[in-house]
This record gives structure tokens, sequence and C-alpha cells, in this order.
């Protein structure tokens, strides 16, 4: 039988991708659609013939609802998922889960003591280049890790094709780097392999938009290892990459080209030199995940833990450039 889903907005610049995933999976489909702006959502549901509901509460309590997609402004997060979780449907939803880690907590528990399935849309721990740097990495063939820097950037501020509420800071809780930043966010984390001490940021105005269109944000571990992570919504032509660093070896992808390099001193003879090394293929996505998890009970409990990070990191980096400082993550409520 297949999976009816209701739609909450379509603000977010990916929510049709979504909505197409959905209407391609064998086992769901799009069956209802809510959005804080009526125009808007009512244009997206007679496209897709479903209802529309201008209340979401009427949508979240018909009963052939199993999910929801969240695709609604940052700061509406809160709200629109406490009251999904409540109403006992399972939740999809575009990264970040929340603007602070309070209201992540908020969210998390409320979907654990309702029983939902939570999944966030985090598509770069799926790709195969990710896959294939852990599994260096857990070979040991770069040795401690000591640095980590990922840069994602496009050119949308300056050739203008992003829409415009993506600079509203209230609805967006920050620009490139809560947006973009957040793949190289949780990659640069995943790739440290540790805790994180303290996030300090930089961010920058390029275009004197409300929210920021060049950011760094550099992450501090208690052994010395160090993160990077670089976003920015006004570069026309910088390669997505990724750089380990570690005391044996580092591994390199995508300066420029798409292929990952490594060179390590741990390889014996073959330690001269770089070699290149297979990606692996993609990992299912995160949204074939959340179906899977739906249909068999299962809880996407790394999946979660990553999101929950990413939100910790990225209010300390909003914190961080507020104040001028290094921001330590005890210091946010949790």
């Amino acid at each position: 039988m297949s999976i009816k889903i209701g739609k909450i907005s379509y603000w977010h610049v990916h929510a049709w991708d979504y909505t197409n995933q959905a209407q391609e999976h064998d086992d769901t489909e799009i069956a209802a659609v809510w959005d804080e702006d009526p125009v808007r959502g009512k244009k997206a549901a007679d496209q897709l013939q479903v209802p529309f509901y201008e209340n979401l509460d009427d949508m979240l309590a018909q009963k052939d609802l199993v999910g929801v997609i969240v695709d609604a402004p940052t700061n509406m997060h809160l709200e629109v998922m406490l009251a999904a979780a409540k109403a006992g449907k399972h939740i999809f939803t575009e990264k970040v889960i929340a603007p602070t880690l309070a209201e992540v907590n908020e969210i998390v528990s409320e979907v654990k003591k309702q029983g939902v399935k939570l999944t966030v849309s985090l598509p770069r721990l799926n790709d195969g280049y990710t896959l294939a740097i852990q599994e260096v990495l857990q070979q040991g063939l770069l040795g401690k890790v000591t640095y980590v820097r990922v840069r994602l950037s496009h050119n949308g501020a300056v050739a203008d094709w992003l829409p415009e509420h993506f600079y509203n800071l209230e609805q967006c809780a920050g620009g490139a780097l809560i947006d973009l930043g957040c793949h190289p966010m949780y990659l640069t984390r995943l790739f440290l392999g540790e805790e994180i001490a303290g996030v300090s940021a930089n961010f920058g105005y390029v275009t004197g938009k409300e929210v920021e269109d060049n950011a760094v944000a550099t992450l501090h571990t208690a052994t010395g290892a160090i993160g990077v992570v670089e976003a920015g919504f006004v570069n026309s032509h910088s390669p997505f990459t990724i750089e380990v660093h570690g005391t044996d070896g580092t591994l390199l992808y995508g300066t420029p080209e798409e292929k990952l390099l490594l060179r390590t001193n741990r390889a014996g003879e073959d330690s001269q030199g770089w070699k290149e090394v297979a990606v692996h293929e993609n990992r299912e996505s995160a949204f074939h995940q959340w179906v899977a998890h739906i249909q068999k009970d299962t809880t996407a409990e790394e999946n979660v833990r990553i999101a929950v990070e990413l939100t910790r990191l990225m209010e300390a980096a909003n914190l961080s450039h507020k104040e001028g400082r290094v921001v330590r993550l005890e210091e946010l409520k949790s």
C-alpha cells in the first residue's frame, strides 16, 4: 500500500526535488499540501492534483497521511515538526533541523515520545566519495587526522538565481554557511572523527545582503586537529573540494576534477606519489532511507545524531561571528 505524504511548504529551493523523489518512489505519493504562502501552496497542490489545506492542523488530522516532508522556512521548523510529531506523522526534513540546539532537542524529544521516524536530508553522507574517504580513514592510511578542509560554493548571489527569501535572516537563520555550508560542516566533523571543542567563524557580505554570502568556520579539537568549513554565494568557478591531512598521508578530492587522490607513508613500496582511489557507488538517498525506516520500524539514529551535531556547530558559528570570539560548544543551551 502506498505511503501517503503531506508536503509542508514549498519555501525551500529543494522542495520540488523531494516532491519528485516521493512521486518517483514505488511506495510513496504526495497526497496533500500545506504552505505558509497560500498562493504558492495552492499552485503546487493544483499542479500535483492533490488537496491544499490552508490550516496545517487540518492537513495533519487526515488519518490516511503517514508522513510529511518539511521544506518550510528554517525558523518555522520547530512549530511545524512538533505539530507533525504530535499528530503521529513521520518526518523527512531539509537541513538544518532547526537554528538552535535547544530547538533541535525539543523536536527530537517529541519525535521519540511519539514514536515517529525522523530522517534529515544530509545527502553528501551518502555520496561515493564520502564512503571511499571513510574507508581509507578506517584503514589508518593517513595516520592521525590533523587537518580537514571542505569547501562548497556557488554564484547564486552574484548571478541572481537564488530566491530572494534565501537572503531573509529571520527565515533562514543565516546565509551561505547555514545553507551551503551545512554540507562541508557535517563532512568536516565526520572526517575529523573526534569531538569539537570550539568554533570560530568569519562572515563576509560581498553583495550587501542581510545574510552572509561568504563564510569560513574553524572547528577546534582538544587534540589539536583543526577543521575548516568554507561556503559562499559569490564564486563562479569554485569546485567542491575536500582535503583530509594526517601524520602519514593526505586525501584530496575535487581539486578540481572529481577524483579521489591519496598519498600515504603506509603503503610500503607504493608510498611514492599520488594514487587514485576508486570512488564507491552512492548509497541510497536519505529519502529512501526514511521510507525504509517507516516500513521496517527502524530508527535513523546515526542520521539524527549527525543532524543534531550540525545544528550545534552552526549555532556556535553564528554566535562566534556575532561576538567575535571562539565559542566553546559547552556554552550552548540544550
